[in-house]
């Protein structure tokens, strides 16, 4: 039996701490675990400059989504809000948990309308799946209401945007 290839990866640029990453995320996710991990050779030292025997690429998957991490050395790529994972949860406890465990160590500052930063600057959304239905009612008010009550918010509180939902 062949095993199918995802499609599209996305794949992480870290510096040097890609295993602990790996090892964050993994710990977070039901479901996660690290697949494969390369390492690199003397081989390119010239380029990369990166010892031989250390991590080059970590493939991962978390909760059935595939990862690549990469410990690409000192570069001076940095993450930013323009890419984010959004991590669906069915109810309050799960933003909850998920909020707490990803935003841990995380810059307090980009936490805005349920997105965080984590301790390694990679954007997350931690967003209830009622959200997308009621941002997107028929009822203009309904959406509006919803949107109001969620800009207020850091964490999303579902029962705050099922009471402005409501009283729309």
């Amino acid at each position: 039996m062949m095993t199918q290839i995802q499609k599209i990866t996305p794949h992480l640029w870290f510096s040097y701490n890609a295993e602990e990453a790996v090892d964050f995320y993994t710990g977070i996710f039901p479901d996660s675990k690290v697949k494969r991990v390369a390492y690199y050779t003397n081989e390119g030292y010239d380029v990369h400059g990166m010892p031989a025997g250390t991590v080059l690429t970590i493939e991962f998957d978390l909760a059935g989504q595939e990862f690549i991490a990469l410990n690409g050395g000192n570069q001076p790529f940095t993450f930013d809000e323009s890419i984010s994972f959004i991590v669906n949860c069915s109810d309050q406890k799960e933003v909850d948990y998920y909020w707490e465990q990803l935003s841990a160590g995380g810059d307090e500052r980009a936490q805005v309308c349920g997105w965080l930063k984590d301790k390694y600057g990679v954007s997350w959304q931690v967003l209830p799946e009622i959200l997308s239905r009621y941002l997107t009612d028929a009822d203009p008010a309904k959406a509006a209401s919803v949107m109001k009550a969620m800009l207020q918010m850091k964490k999303i509180n579902i029962s705050a945007l099922e009471k402005a939902y409501e009283n729309a």
